[in-house]
């Protein structure tokens, strides 16, 4: 396998990681709900020209998925998009990047319910020692704090793991339909679903939620070109070339990345329970991606 290959996915989780950073930029300078739909009509505005004719040649098969095209555009493109900025207005971009990496759990857990996989040793002691090491997190080093009411919890925390959730299911439900519409014909139908979806939100915003200005269009800019069609380009070669698999492993990187760029652009602290709550959280994930023994032997029972 040629080194060159693995440029793809980690390029595509500088890109994430980078996106982590403009969510939280965006909190304080445009509603999530307005920076979710500029983003996606500039996607359109740029993928149009080279999707349009191939859509329409395929308007048959593109017709026969377009349930699953439009609830695939609630969950990736309006629903993680729209909680992640969200979530940024009360919680730091490293938590929000720690719990961002719990997608391949969350897609693990979700896999035995959806799609009715085994349950495995990695997936179980996996998942304990993740929800530990974010519960650590998000209590700020102190585990009793989540049980407290006036606990270090923030609400942006709690958004960002439904964000994460959101997305789990995303790739569990592709999994599961096996669409056979091109990649990019696909995110482009799941755009236009997720546009229409936001729609009535962003036509109730107040004035100068929604400001276009000299501020936010750069955000808009990274946000449309560099983390929806870069970042997707990048990932589908990525996968193309390696692997689901291989390029899953690359997410664990996403805290570590975004926690230098937050330190270096958004002078955030790195403190003890950062590294300690996000560290157990991302072995936890490891385990699960590694250990695939089954938890349950039909003939033996529990190993």
């Amino acid at each position: 396998m040629p080194l060159t290959s693995y440029l793809y996915p980690f390029l595509a989780i500088v890109l994430w990681a980078g996106n982590v950073i403009v969510s939280k930029m965006a909190a304080s300078a445009i509603s999530p709900t307005a920076i979710t739909f500029y983003r996606l009509i500039l996607v359109l505005l740029l993928m149009s020209p080279f999707v349009l004719r191939p859509l329409w040649r395929n308007r048959v098969q593109i017709r026969r998925y377009w349930r699953q095209l439009a609830i695939s555009g609630l969950l990736a493109m309006a629903l993680f998009q729209s909680l992640s900025y969200r979530a940024a207005e009360s919680t730091t971009a490293t938590n929000m990047a720690i719990v961002t990496a719990l997608i391949p759990l969350l897609t693990a857990l979700l896999s035995v319910v959806v799609l009715g996989e085994a349950i495995t040793v990695g997936m179980t002691v996996g998942g304990l020692l993740s929800f530990a090491g974010l519960l650590y997190l998000v209590g700020h080093g102190d585990i009793g704090a989540v049980l407290r009411l006036n606990g270090g919890i923030h609400l942006g925390d709690a958004l960002m793991l439904l964000a994460a959730f959101s997305y789990a299911l995303y790739g569990v439900l592709l999994r599961r339909w096996k669409m056979t519409v091109p990649v990019w014909q696909a995110i482009y139908v799941q755009a236009i679903a997720a546009l229409a979806l936001m729609l009535p939100q962003f036509l109730l915003l107040p004035a100068g939620a929604a400001a276009l200005d000299a501020r936010t269009l750069p955000l808009i800019g990274y946000s449309g070109i560099g983390s929806s069609i870069l970042l997707s380009f990048l990932w589908i070669e990525g996968v193309k070339k390696l692997g689901p698999n291989r390029c899953s492993i690359f997410i664990n990187l996403l805290p570590l990345l975004t926690a230098l760029f937050a330190i270096l652009w958004l002078h955030e602290s790195m403190h003890a329970y950062h590294l300690i709550g996000g560290g157990v959280s991302l072995a936890g994930v490891l385990l699960t991606q590694f250990v695939q023994r089954p938890l349950f032997d039909a003939r033996a029972g529990v190993h």
